[in-house]
C-alpha cells in the first residue's frame, strides 16, 4: 500500500484525482459514493457549468451536501430538470452524456467490468449486483471513468462474466460490434494509481503512480501485463482547498473518510 501524508487518505486522493478529470460545461452520469464527491468537487472548483446527471432523474443539480444514493431528494437540489430514470438513460444511448462513472469488480486488460458473478455463473462462488445502469454507461457514454480496488484478483487476466463492454478484445472490437465510434473507457482510478488505455492496442497503461506507490506494487496487483511508460507521473495531491471542499461535501466522511 502506499504512504499517504497527513491530511488525507486514499479516498480522498481518488475524489481529487477523478474530480481533476471532468471538464467544465460537459455532463457526467454519477452514481452513489465517489463518483458523486468527485462530480461535486470539480463543479465547486474549475468545472462550475458541469451538468451532473443522476440515475433516478435528477438533471443538473447542486447538491448542498453529498446525497446517501442517486434517488435522494438532494439530487433534485436546483436542477433543471427533475425527470426519470428512462430519460437519463435514454440521454446516454442518444449520446449526450460525455462521461459515466463505473465501479468494478473484476477488470481486464481492455477496461471490460464484470459486476455480476464471481466463480461460473451457474453455480457462482458470489453473486454480485449485476448491471443497473452499467452497460448503458459502458456502452453510450463518450468517457468512462472506472474507480476500483486493484489487487490480483481484481485486475482479472480472464474475467469470470464480462457485465459493461470496454475495447473488448482489441482495437475494433467496439465498433463492431455496433457501439459508437470513439467511445469507451478513459481512465481507471485505483489505491495504486491512474490509468489510461493506449490509443492503438487499446491495453490498459499505467498513467501516474500515487505518492508513495512503486512500479512493482502496480505489477504485484494485476494478473495481466500493464503497459509501463518509459516516464512516470505522479498523482498530485490535494489541495488545501480541495481538502476544504471535500470536508463541505461529506460532512460526516461516508464516502471519503475523516
Amino acid at each position: 500500500m502506499s504512504q499517504v501524508a497527513p491530511g488525507y487518505n486514499l479516498r480522498k486522493l481518488q475524489a481529487c484525482a477523478a474530480a481533476r478529470l471532468l471538464e467544465d460545461k460537459r455532463s457526467v452520469f454519477v452514481g452513489t459514493g465517489l463518483p458523486m464527491v468527485a462530480a461535486m468537487l470539480a463543479q465547486r472548483t474549475h468545472a462550475p457549468g458541469l451538468l451532473i446527471v443522476f440515475e433516478a432523474g435528477g438533471i443538473g443539480p447542486r447538491p448542498p451536501v453529498l446525497p446517501i444514493s442517486v434517488g435522494d431528494s438532494r439530487t433534485f437540489f436546483r436542477a433543471v430538470a427533475a425527470s426519470s430514470m428512462h430519460d437519463t438513460m435514454s440521454a446516454a444511448q442518444a449520446g449526450y452524456l460525455d462521461y459515466g462513472f463505473l465501479g468494478a469488480a473484476q477488470l481486464d486488460m481492455y477496461g471490460n467490468i464484470n459486476t455480476t458473478v464471481i466463480g461460473d455463473w451457474r453455480l457462482p462462488r458470489a453473486r454480485l449486483p449485476g448491471s443497473g445502469g452499467a452497460n448503458d454507461l459502458g456502452s453510450f457514454c463518450h468517457r468512462t471513468i472506472i474507480i476500483m480496488a486493484q489487487d490480483r484478483r481484481r485486475f482479472a487476466r480472464k474475467l469470470d462474466f464480462l457485465t459493461t463492454p470496454g475495447y473488448l478484445d482489441g482495437p475494433g472490437a467496439r465498433e463492431r460490434a455496433g457501439l459508437p465510434a470513439g467511445s469507451g473507457p478513459y481512465r481507471v482510478i485505483t489505491q495504486l494509481g491512474i490509468y489510461g488505455f493506449h490509443p492503438e492496442s487499446k491495453r490498459l497503461q499505467l498513467l501516474s503512480l500515487h505518492p508513495g506507490v512503486t512500479v512493482d506494487q502496480v505489477r504485484d496487483n494485476s494478473d495481466f501485463e500493464i503497459l509501463i511508460p518509459d516516464r512516470m507521473e505522479v498523482t498530485e495531491p490535494p489541495t488545501s482547498e480541495e481538502l476544504k471542499l471535500l470536508a463541505e461535501i461529506d460532512p460526516l466522511g461516508i464516502s471519503v473518510g475523516k
